[in-house]
């Protein structure tokens, strides 16, 4: 226990020590969302993303989804469960969600029109006024093809009160996990390849030390610097943009622990296969490029290409990114993040259990 703390203290102080590269590991990440947030923080979407929750299954009703679906203006999206859909538009993934009844069907030809629930996004009044507008005109154009141009369905409007999120909500959860990847995965990889080049692992090996106390040691104190530079990156958003976490600070610091662990297992791996540092950088790079364009940190995931969504399924910063998106702009608890934990853990597991078997100490 005692050489444990030691090596803690003294990976610490290597940290410490280093402040060209300490600064810049902190500095960039906060630049970045400075600028991207100035740039882009306030700017809002435009396009018009309508739900459909069809109780009724019947044919008038798939004829009107089918009506729906004829203006490319919206993009429509077919939702099962009425409170998962309502749950879409509270956090802004829906403009406008239509909920057709049960009985839908029964009610057309009635003397009075039959009212249709549509519930909008009260914070984006300009796409959801669209939105409304888009519906209104299919609506219209149903009651036209029936007899004597009578409507026999008009819409019933009702306002959902919905979280005011912005594109700098969404950026600064995906710049915490950019930085938990940059500083773990090509760090660890940079470090632990030039110290076997020195000869350092080499003498922790001639001496008493284990492996598991050396590695542990390296977890805790890079558990220590990330947590202390992700509370200083999300004080500083709140401070100049005002972001907020809505969930639980144990959830986030749950998930910043899991995301740490699986990007020095993948560290640990890179140096295990790097024969030297220089060639520990462009494997790290190689790999943590691409993880920023597929991994949700600058851009939705769903925006995406279908043909990479496979792909982007399995990268673990794409999972760290919406967990953390999740409890601070949404509030989500950790047991509705069950899928982010599973792959995150089987990341740890599965990396940590590779890099046994890569790792070297000379």
């Amino acid at each position: 226990m005692k050489a444990y703390w030691q090596l803690t203290l003294t990976q610490l102080r290597i940290f410490l020590r280093n402040r060209q590269v300490l600064f810049w590991t902190l500095a960039f990440p906060i630049f970045l969302m400075i600028m991207l947030g100035s740039f882009l923080g306030n700017g809002s979407s435009m396009s018009v993303t309508v739900g459909v929750v069809d109780q009724d299954q019947s044919g008038e009703s798939k004829a009107f989804v089918a009506a729906l679906k004829k203006n490319k203006a919206m993009e429509l999206e077919m939702e099962l469960k009425e409170d998962k859909a309502f749950n879409e538009v509270k956090k802004g993934n829906l403009q406008i969600l239509i909920v057709i009844p049960k009985g839908y069907s029964e009610e057309l030809g009635q003397e009075s029109p039959f009212k249709l629930p549509v519930y909008y996004d009260e914070t984006n009044t300009a796409a959801s006024q669209v939105g409304l507008q888009l519906v209104n005109g299919a609506v219209d154009q149903i009651s036209k093809e029936k007899a004597d141009y009578k409507p026999v369905v008009v819409t019933e409007a009702k306002g959902i009160e919905t979280l005011n999120l912005q594109y700098i909500d969404f950026l600064v959860p995906g710049i915490v996990a950019m930085m938990i990847m940059s500083n773990n995965m090509n760090g660890v990889a940079g470090q632990i390849a030039a110290w076997r080049e020195r000869g350092i692992l080499r003498r922790m090996q001639g001496t008493t030390l284990k492996a598991s106390t050396f590695i542990a040691a390296q977890i805790t104190a890079r558990l220590m610097l990330n947590g202390l530079q992700a509370l200083l990156v999300l004080v500083i958003a709140q401070l100049i943009f005002g972001v907020d976490v809505r969930g639980s600070w144990l959830t986030l610091i749950t998930f910043v622990i899991l995301g740490t662990l699986a990007f020095m297992a993948i560290g640990f791996i890179i140096a295990g296969i790097a024969k030297t540092p220089e060639s520990a950088a462009p494997i790290a790079g190689f790999l943590s490029f691409p993880m920023l364009f597929l991994g949700g940190v600058f851009f939705p995931i769903k925006n995406m290409p279908e043909f990479l969504q496979p792909i982007v399924g399995v990268l673990p910063i794409s999972h760290l990114s919406h967990a953390l998106r999740e409890v601070m702009n949404v509030g989500a608890s950790f047991l509705t993040l069950g899928t982010e934990t599973l792959i995150l853990g089987c990341w740890v597991l599965g990396a940590f259990i590779v890099a046994s078997y890569t790792f070297k100490w000379e």
